[in-house]
């Protein structure tokens, strides 16, 4: 979010640092902003962290519901294909067992992220949440592979279909996961783990469709290549989302900037307070889904530091990442102007 869409203290910038006083004083140069509501904060609380449950772990419960159906309906389906010796239902149920794998790896991740920070590692074990997104990405793709290589190779020599029983237990896989996409819709936006979910899900719901169009035409026409056709159509529309959601999970585990924080516009509100002169050594990255992070060495001036100005600049730069760029964790680092000819061969 830009500052122009922000409801903050304008949309040039940040406005005034708060006045000496506004705080106790004693806070040193470096400090971390943490997140929360400012009306929750008792007056003269300081700086104020909170534990925070990732957006995957809000959506724990959606996710084990929509990976018990998948299981249910991948058993249902491989018991109808040895009832009725059609390839179509068995290659359906593997996909739907897969995809239950991957959901409950993305559980897994929870489970993990949700453990308490340690010395070693400072973050938890948030980023276990990306890796399992990564592992739902590669899994996606390899059974858009799967799908494609299927598909041809029915096209050449197409199986035998028992139109009655691929219709009954197309529809009931159809019907399974459009419970399952009611439950994860919510949670989709914000969470990699629970998108790539939702999209394994979406695969899912379509390669059911599938089943149903390929029972209805070869039971109407006996068209038995219906079932390759359909198939191509279904992994020509899994391989750009399962690409897109790598790309995303890679950003993560690259550090790039997060979506939605642009760092020039970041730049040209810390610089716009009261008392900053300038900014460099900026970064954001991202933890985890929904958890954006950023640390900067701001220049001040003098009377910053000298007039017991430090810890109220401190809120105030906070204030203005929590107000306009929903960034809620921040390390600044103030300095007087000059400190940064001595930190530049570190950051060359």
């Amino acid at each position: 979010m830009t500052g122009a869409d922000a409801g903050g203290p304008g949309a040039s910038g940040c406005g005034p640092a708060p006045e000496a006083g506004a705080h106790d004083g004693r806070a040193g140069l470096l400090a971390t902003g943490g997140g929360g509501d400012r009306a929750s904060r008792p007056p003269g609380s300081g700086h104020v962290h909170r534990s925070r449950l990732t957006l995957t772990g809000e959506h724990r419960g959606a996710l084990a519901i929509a990976a018990l159906i998948a299981v249910a309906v991948a058993a249902a389906e491989a018991a109808g294909a040895f009832a009725s010796g059609a390839l179509v239902l068995l290659a359906d149920a593997a996909h739907m067992a897969a995809d239950a794998g991957a959901i409950g790896l993305s559980l897994l991740a929870v489970a993990f992220a949700a453990r308490p920070a340690t010395p070693r590692r400072t973050f938890g074990y948030a980023r276990a949440e990306i890796l399992a997104a990564v592992a739902n990405a590669v899994i996606l793709f390899a059974l858009s592979v799967f799908i494609v290589v299927e598909a041809v190779r029915r096209l050449i020599s197409p199986p035998a279909v028992m139109p009655s029983t691929v219709l009954v237990f197309g529809l009931i896989a159809l019907a399974a996961n459009v419970v399952s996409l009611l439950v994860l819709r919510r949670g989709q936006s914000g969470s990699l783990n629970v998108r790539g979910a939702f999209l394994e899900v979406a695969s899912d719901a379509l390669g059911a469709l599938a089943v149903i169009v390929t029972g209805l035409v070869v039971d109407l026409t006996g068209f038995t290549r219906a079932d390759p056709i359909a198939s191509l159509l279904v992994g020509a529309l899994i391989v750009p989302r399962t690409l897109r959601l790598l790309a995303d999970a890679v950003d993560v585990l690259l550090e790039a900037s997060p979506r939605g924080v642009d760092l020039g516009e970041v730049r040209r509100h810390l610089t716009a307070l009261d008392g900053v002169l300038d900014v460099h050594d900026l970064h954001a990255w991202t933890i985890t889904s929904g958890l954006p992070v950023l640390s900067v060495h701001v220049v001040v001036e003098p009377e910053v530091l000298t007039g017991g100005r430090s810890a109220p600049m401190l809120d105030a730069l906070q204030e203005c990442l929590r107000g306009h760029f929903d960034v809620a964790h921040s390390t600044f680092q103030l300095e007087p102007a000059g400190h940064a000819e001595h930190e530049r061969p570190m950051h060359e």
